[in-house]
This record gives structure tokens, sequence and C-alpha cells, in this order.
């Protein structure tokens, strides 16, 4: 097995075979040796290219740094169709789509780390619509330029400035509004979000701020997407969209939510509250239903499994996990039906995404939207929650938190402090 330094020397002497003088796609790849001491993160975020992407699956088995673009696509769909033109079964496209689904930032790495489960490696991707020879000389430049991994900074800036949009006053109005709305039966559940905005001392590091939130917020996906030196975006989020090995298909129901507490049987108890709660059971069975009735029309029958507690650092959830077997593996398809789900936008969907856009003051952008890869193999995607716009000094949190008939505005305002929790606490101690 070998180092990453010596990984990359290997793979750029394989860039001295000649390559023809034409269009093509080549994937090199070579294994790594997987060390306590290294980190593809800190590895990845040492590096003058951009974009860049971290992920690391809610399990912890599988992990990947993917570097620079070969090619960028500004929705799934496009990205769809290169793989499929491309016809490299493991051939991964990695990003983020926006809560607007056709709106993307997704690419083909020039590089990329990856690990599943004790087995990690690197791949090269050489491609050109006019000249692999030409990109082979690309790659050793790129190559060349490459850093040495350096450690993370800490995360020690002074909190200058801190501002809520809307304000506790506009949350508990719009919350108000939205349950008036619910009783009139304009739909039946809206999910209201709320962005705050923290001003530090000097730029913050993005990834800096990942590997803090990696190492406490368990049980979550970790995402992380730099689209420049002072610019990020990130969250870890406990939500699945989708995953998909060849036809087979998994998503899931999260809505719900009740604090949580570091005494174990405090925590069962409340998760046990949860369990029993109406108001949370409806919200629950509500998403549920929606999702249902939109992978029905995309494979063979559906399986809704028991309800679950998942229980993270700051919230507990209730989580129902739905499973189906899709007629054809489509990914552009998946991201139609499922996003944004009822967990992040409301029920029906049309109604809850023009109140939110009438009277949420912000765009959301990235965040309710997913991070991800896909390939022709597999792919799996989660919802970009409890995530952070990272922008020079500024961080932006979001956080969110589903209204349904009878939701109190003091309640639902503790929810989401409960949930921006996650990240707060590690930038403001």
């Amino acid at each position: 097995m070998l180092s990453i330094e010596d990984a990359l020397q290997r793979l750029a002497d394989r860039l001295t075979t000649p390559l023809p003088d034409q269009p093509g796609l080549r994937r090199l790849c070579t294994p790594v040796t997987l060390s306590d001491a290294s980190d593809p993160l800190a590895w990845l975020a040492s590096q003058p290219f951009f974009p860049q992407f971290y992920w690391q699956q809610r399990s912890g088995s599988d992990e990947a740094a993917a570097l620079g673009a070969l090619k960028r696509f500004n929705s799934l769909p496009q990205a769809q169709a290169f793989l499929q033109q491309a016809d490299e079964p493991e051939l991964r496209i990695w990003g983020l789509n926006a809560f607007n689904p056709h709106e993307g930032d997704l690419f083909l790495s020039r590089l990329e780390w990856r690990r599943h489960e004790g087995q990690a490696w690197l791949c090269l991707h050489l491609w050109s619509e006019t000249s692999l020879k030409e990109d082979a000389r690309q790659a050793t430049a790129f190559l060349n330029a490459l850093q040495p991994a350096r450690l993370l900074p800490p995360l020690n800036s002074r909190l200058v400035e801190e501002c809520h949009i809307p304000d506790k006053e506009g949350w508990c109005e719009r919350v108000r509004l939205a349950t008036r709305a619910i009783h009139q039966q304009e739909m039946d559940k809206v999910v209201l979000a709320r962005a705050s905005d923290l001003r530090f001392g000097r730029p913050v590091c993005a990834a800096a701020l990942m590997a803090a939130s990696r190492r406490v917020n368990l049980n979550c996906y970790h995402f992380y997407m730099a689209f420049s030196e002072h610019d990020a975006f990130l969250g870890s989020s406990p939500e699945r969209l989708w995953r998909r090995i060849d036809r087979a298909l998994r998503t899931e129901a999260l809505a719900g939510t009740i604090e949580n507490h570091p005494d174990d049987h405090r925590a069962w108890a409340l998760g046990q509250l949860l369990l029993a709660d109406d108001k949370n059971q409806r919200e629950n069975l509500l998403v549920v239903e929606d999702i249902c009735q939109r992978i029905e029309k995309l494979g063979d029958g559906y399986d809704v499994l028991p309800p679950q507690v998942l229980r993270l650092r700051k919230v507990q959830h209730l989580r129902r996990c739905i499973w189906s077997t899709l007629f054809q593996p489509d990914d552009a398809l998946c991201l139609q039906q499922l996003q944004p789900t009822a967990a992040v936008a409301g029920l029906p969907r049309e109604a809850a995404r023009l109140f939110i856009g009438e009277h949420e003051p912000f765009t959301r952008g990235w965040y309710a939207g997913s991070a991800g890869y896909l390939s022709l193999q597999q792919s799996e995607f989660c919802v970009s929650l409890r995530s952070a716009q990272v922008t020079g000094d500024t961080v932006r949190l979001y956080a969110g938190a589903g209204i349904v008939s009878g939701s109190d505005p003091e309640q639902e305002w503790q929810e989401i402090e409960n949930k921006a929790a996650g990240l707060h606490t590690l930038l403001c101690r």
C-alpha cells in the first residue's frame, strides 16, 4: 500500500505513457494506505484548486474528497446525461442541488480520494472533447502543483455581531400566519426557516468548522463544498434524501423533533414522549404519505418501516424509512419527485413553496437542497440541513421547523434554536 504522496507519484508516472491525440475519458486509480494521522479533509483544504468537495456518509463507511473540476454541471440532469454518455459505472459526479432542484453545482473532479470501509484509493480523471494527450499534460501540471496536507487551524475567532433573519418577533408572526393558512385549508404543513448571520473578527476557516462538526455531530452526513478560498457551504445533516444501488431505492421521512439530553435514560424518556406525541406523529406521517405518493410513480411498490427515534447531539427526530424498487435507475427523476420533501417545504408542495417564497425574508439557496454524488452504479444524496454558508468573516447558519395545525410559535423558536446549536456551539464557545 502507498502513502498519498507515493500514490500521487505513481499516478504521475502513469501519465508518461503516451495517450491518443483524440477525445476520450480515462480513470487512473491506485490504492492508498489509511493512517490515523491522515485526514482527507485537511489534505483537501490545503490545495490551491477549486471546487473542493468533502463527503462522509452518516454510517462512516464511505468518505471522499474530490478536487478540481474537469467538467461542471448546473443541474443534476446534465450530470446524469454526461454519465450515460461516458458509460463508466464507477465514475462519480459530486456536488449540490439547490432548494430549487432545477439549480445545482456538480462536477467531475480531476482528482478523487475515496474510502469504503477499510480500503482507500486515489483516482485521477482525464477527459477531453478534443485531445486526451493534451489533457494528460494539464493533469501533470495539476499534480505538480499539489501541496502537502497542513493541520486545520482552531476555531477561535471572536464573535463581533449576530443577527437573526427573521428576528424572534418576525418569526412568531410568520408562524401565526402559517397556522392561519393551515386552518383555512390553504395547506396542511409548511416548513419555515431562519438564517442567522454571525460575523467574526477575522475570516473563518470553513474546513475547520466542518472538522469540528464531524467530531461531535454523530449519526450525520458531513458535506463541505468550497467554491473558492473564502466561500463554502457545509453541514452535518441527519437526513437522507435518497440512496440508490442499481434499482434499489432507500429514502426516509425525518420529521418530528424533541430535545436531546446528555443522560441516556433521560434521552430515552424524551424519545418515548416523541413517539407518543400526536403533533409530531402527524407531522411525520404527512411526510411519509407525500413520499409514498411520489415514489409510487417511480417503482414497483414500497415498504414503510416502523418509526424510530434518531438521537443527535442537540435534538432527537422521528424517522420512518421507506424502501422501493425503481422501474429504472434514474437519479434525475428521483430528484424531481423527492426534492423538496414535505420535511423541508411542506404540503401540498407548491402551496408551501409559494408561502415560503412570499413570507421568508431570505433566499434559501443551497439550504434544504441536497448534497452528495451520482454515478451509473449508485447514488446518494442527503438533505442539506444543519448547514452553514461561510463567506469570509461571516457564517450564515440555517435552521427550520415544520409548522402544522397546533404549532406554537415559542416552541418552534426553541426548536430552531436547538437545531442551529449543532454548529453555533462550535463557533461561539
